[in-house]
Order: C-alpha cells, then structure tokens, then sequence
C-alpha cells in the first residue's frame, strides 16, 4: 500500500453527494398514521420492514387468483409540481392500478408505491402518500409498503416521478371477462371525472399553445384555476363495480378507458369475433375535454384514441340484465348509462362509432 489519501481534509459523506437519510426517516415518521388508517383483514399496514406481509388466509377467498396490477401517473406529475398541488396525485396512482385489477373481477388486496426524486422534501412526500392512503382506503385495500428514492443528478430539482403497485384476488370461477360475450349485449358507460391520468403530455402542449397559466382560471370550469382543473384526480370504480359483479352476478365483462381510449380498450375485453357500436351521441362529454378539442385542434378520431372523453369503465352486459346492473352501479354513486352494444367483428376495426361527439363549448 502507499498510504497515498484521495485527498486532503476530510472524506464524504452520502448527505454532500446529495441524498439524505435524515429526511427519509422524517417523512416515514409523517406517514405511518396514514399507511396505519389503510388496514383491512390480511395487513395491518405498518410500514418499516424489510417487506410488507400480508395474510391471504384472513379474506375469506376459498379458491383465490391472485391478480397484479402496476402503473405510474404519467406526466400529469408534472402539473403536479409546477402548481405545487400534491394531494391528490397519489389517489390517481392508486386508480391507474386498482382500477385494472376490478375488470378482472378482483378485490384490490394491497398497494405499494414507489416514490423517486432529485432531493427528498418529507413534508411534499407526505402529501403525495396522503392521497396514496385515501385512494387504498376508498378502494379497500391495504398500503403495506413502498420506497423512496434519492437520485440527484437523475431528476431536476423539484421534480419527482411515482409508480404504483397493487394485488387483488379473484375466486377462480368469477375471472372475467366472462366467455359467454355475444352480439347484442350492452356496452354501458360509466362516468368519468375528467382525464383521469392519461393522455397528459397533449394536454400540457395544448395548455402552452393557449398562452394559460395553471394559476389562471379554467375557462371550462368556473371558479377553478386552469392547473386545479386538470388535476382531478382519476375515478376510483373499485366498489361499485365490485358490487356490481357481486349483487347482479351479470357482468360479462368490464374495460377500464387509459391511454388508448375506446379503440383499444374495449377489445381487449372482448372474445375474438365481436366487437362494438359505441353511439357517440349518448357520451356525456366532460367540458375539459371539449376546450381540449377546440384548443388543440384536435379531430374527434384523435380525441377518442388519447383521452377517455368522458368514459373511465365500460361495463358489457346480456340486455335483460341492464337494468338490474345500472341500478347497483348508480346506488354506488356511478353515473352510468347505455352507450352501445356488442357486434359481429367484421375487419380490423372492431370499435366503430355512429352519432357524433358534442365537442363545441
């Protein structure tokens, strides 16, 4: 050895390389009661160990699949930090996964989360598990574990970006979608609350093109700023849909509406050979997504493809059983209405439209 050092004074220490220990631990401090008020037989959602447990035995499943589900916000976390709104981000990233596990036909069971930054602030993470913990509860499931990560020099300052984990069961027998889709069934809608996480870095580009700050007011929603309107946090259709499912034992199939939208949603629920008629004159359409259109410019074949336009879940359902399903979805608080049936697939387009969207202001 030659006693040669790396230079002189002191060595490093990981704080100056930028990463701080000390913060991580603050912020687990501030959101072990939220993670706690999220437990439900199978976890009692303490957080702090190496992996979060949880007792499938303790659900009442008798022949269970389990069903898993992952996905992120997208760019819509960008709104997010440059309005310093953080509350409700991580109830979007709750839905973006649980809301996938339930056209399965699976109760979400568990939620982790993964939360990764240039520099930790606790208090701005705190708010984001905030909304993570409410959108487990408002879905029933547990928040029993989760990361977060320090990485300067990866991410600007100020920025951060979230992904989400959950899993759901299922008894073997109720996976759908179901095989017995045929043509003639009915496609009913389910609302949505707005964008939901989708299709965000149009709108961010449609928002510069308008000249609009966030802070300014939205001119499709009275008494709301432009950036508090777009960050509507995407609908939780766990419960209603479960309950669906349960009382009416109907639903043949359900299509959660992302990226994509109609076009490529909806077949994936659907057996080979059918697709459907979606009459676009029955979508409610949200007035965010008309000052979209007619800011951006954007045609209605691209609008359908990118944004929900007004429909989060697609439930498919024989027509003598409509009535029953749309009378549990709205006793859950879901508007829901028929918005089209089931076809024969004749081509490569198995979603074809009649009617037309209301897209003016």
């Amino acid at each position: 050895m030659s006693g040669k050092t790396t230079g002189p004074g002191r060595g490093l220490t990981y704080g100056e390389a930028g990463v701080d220990i000390d913060a991580g631990n603050r912020m687990v401090d501030l959101i072990k009661p939220l993670v706690r008020a999220t437990a439900r037989p199978g976890a009692d959602a303490e957080i702090g160990g190496f992996g979060g447990l949880f007792d499938l035995a303790r659900t009442g499943f008798k022949d269970p699949v389990l069903v898993a589900a992952t996905d992120g916000v997208g760019t819509k976390v960008k709104i997010a930090i440059e309005t310093g709104r953080h509350d409700t981000i991580g109830i979007d990233l709750v839905a973006m996964s649980v809301n996938d596990l339930v056209v399965q036909g699976a109760e979400p069971l568990f939620f982790l989360d993964y939360f990764a930054c240039s520099k930790l602030d606790p208090d701005t993470g705190a708010k984001v598990v905030a909304g993570i913990a409410q959108g487990c509860r408002e879905s029933g499931c547990a928040l029993i574990g989760g990361e977060t990560a320090e990485m300067p020099g990866l991410y600007q300052p100020g920025d951060y970006d979230l992904a989400g984990f959950a899993v759901g069961a299922v008894e073997r027998g109720s996976i759908l979608p179901r095989g017995d889709v045929r043509v003639g069934d009915v496609v009913i809608g389910l609302a949505s609350s707005g964008i939901h996480s989708n299709g965000f870095s149009l709108v961010r580009k449609i928002v510069e093109r308008s000249g609009l700050a966030f802070e300014a007011p939205a001119p499709f929603a009275p008494g709301h700023t432009l950036g508090e309107a777009l960050l509507v946090p995407t609908r939780l259709y766990v419960k209603s849909c479960l309950a669906a499912i349960r009382k009416t034992g109907a639903v043949k199939a359900l299509a959660h509406i992302t990226g994509g939208g109609f076009p490529d949603n909806i077949p994936r629920a659907l057996p080979d050979g059918i697709g459907v008629s979606i009459d676009l004159s029955a979508v409610h359409v949200l007035p965010v997504f008309r000052w979209l259109a007619q800011e951006g410019d954007v045609a209605v074949p691209e609008m359908l493809r990118t944004f929900n336009c007004g429909i989060g879940m697609v439930a498919i359902v024989a027509p003598e059983h409509a009535d029953g399903v749309l009378a549990v979805l709205r006793d859950h608080g879901e508007t829901a209405s028929v918005i089209g049936e089931t076809t024969a697939a004749t081509g490569a387009e198995r979603v074809t439209y009649r009617g037309s969207l209301e897209l003016s202001l």
